[in-house]
């Protein structure tokens, strides 16, 4: 059995890959203004985590919108870094590498926030594990801290502060802007868990 993760380098994936150590990790450079940057935290976290790391280069710039494509948002958008059917894009992507690994679940790594977009609810995902179910293979596409919230996933983790510091979560650039939502979130989370990057590495609360 061969366990999947769609690690973007953010601190939600990065949480959830320290958490369950799946067989690899598959980054995915889809033409994201950030790729450089989410490529590089990934591996360095898969190699923390003793995963094998798999980038895969696809490029859909022109199919974006919003920050993340450095384009203005699509007139559906419900946040600035909305970018059309991107969830169910990767997941595809991201599938397509899982099933030639013989692999027989795909991790993703939403949780309660996420459900500011469509496919970061619950819904979304019970109907895209369905339908790659029902497809050769049976892949099974789980979200397994769809009910947590950042800081409780990063908690369960136990991913220590020095590995977390690796993720990059910046919708705009592979130098983190401090101004996007992504990088808001960033900053959020690392003071409510009150973490000491000076540390000895330990993701301790305060």
């Amino acid at each position: 059995m061969t366990t999947a993760i769609l690690l973007s380098g953010g601190m939600d994936s990065s949480a959830l890959a320290w958490l369950v150590r799946p067989d690899v990790a598959i980054t995915i450079d889809y033409g994201q203004l950030a790729a450089t940057a989410e490529l590089a935290a990934s591996a360095a976290i898969a190699k923390a985590c003793g995963t094998a790391h798999i980038p895969l280069h696809i490029d859909c710039r022109s199919l974006g919108s919003g920050d993340m494509a450095g384009e203005a948002p699509d007139a559906l958008a419900p946040a600035s870094d909305w970018w059309p059917y991107r969830n169910q894009m990767l997941i595809t992507f991201a599938a397509m590498k899982a099933i030639a690994l013989s692999a027989t679940t795909l991790l993703i790594g939403t949780v309660t926030s996420d459900g500011t977009h469509a496919d970061g609810r619950e819904g979304f995902f019970s109907r895209i594990d369905d339908l790659m179910a029902f497809q050769e293979g049976g892949l099974r596409v789980l979200a397994p801290a769809i009910g947590m919230t950042t800081p409780e996933l990063i908690r369960k983790s136990g991913i220590p502060a020095s590995v977390l510091a690796w993720a990059h979560s910046c919708h705009k650039a592979n130098v983190p802007c401090g101004q996007c939502r992504g990088c808001n979130k960033y900053f959020e989370v690392f003071d409510e868990l009150g973490l000491d990057l000076d540390r000895s590495g330990a993701a301790t609360t305060a």
